[in-house]
């Protein structure tokens, strides 16, 4: 069998945090706590008082967050000419921008709008599974990633392994 030149992540880093995410809106609704979810974003529409404020300001500013972090991280990739998805093959290794201070920007982004969603939910079940999902991310798909780009880029992947923490 050919070699493929592909880090072999289990499934889309997306769907992983989306997925998650859905479970614990359905655990919140099994739990017995469907006026949370019912109330799901209404709350950004309804009258101001200091806690929907605060909810607001909260999770608003992690949702923008995180995907500008998301946005800013991808960006360097298209610009760079490789892929942003793990299931394509890379061509250039990244260690710019939001890179030079974790190696992994685009699941940190992630995380960061994944709060601001299990805000917004109100479901404090959602931010629990975060845990979960933060693992799975870092054992089936950056730990692939990384042994996938220590092949691919050798020497220089080593370096800048050794220089940028994987997550902050």
């Amino acid at each position: 069998m050919a070699h493929r030149d592909l880090p072999g992540v289990i499934a889309p880093p997306p769907l992983i945090y989306l997925g998650i995410l859905f479970i614990g809106w359905c655990l919140t609704r099994i739990g017995g706590w469907p006026e949370a979810v019912d109330a799901g974003f209404a709350w950004l529409g309804a009258g101001f008082n200091l806690e929907t404020g605060i909810k607001r300001g909260a999770a608003l500013t992690l949702i923008i967050s995180g995907l500008l972090l998301d946005g800013l991280a991808a960006g360097l990739f298209r610009l760079r000419g490789t892929a942003v998805e793990p299931w394509k093959p890379s061509t250039v290794l990244i260690n710019e921008g939001p890179y030079r201070f974790s190696r992994n920007p685009i699941y940190l982004g992630f995380a960061i709008t994944y709060v601001g969603l299990s805000i917004a939910m109100d479901s404090w079940i959602t931010l629990i599974l975060l845990l979960p999902c933060l693992v799975i991310v870092d054992r089936y798909v950056i730990q692939r990633e990384e042994r996938y780009l220590a092949a691919k880029f050798g020497d220089d992947y080593e370096a800048y392994r050794r220089k940028v923490r994987r997550w902050l």
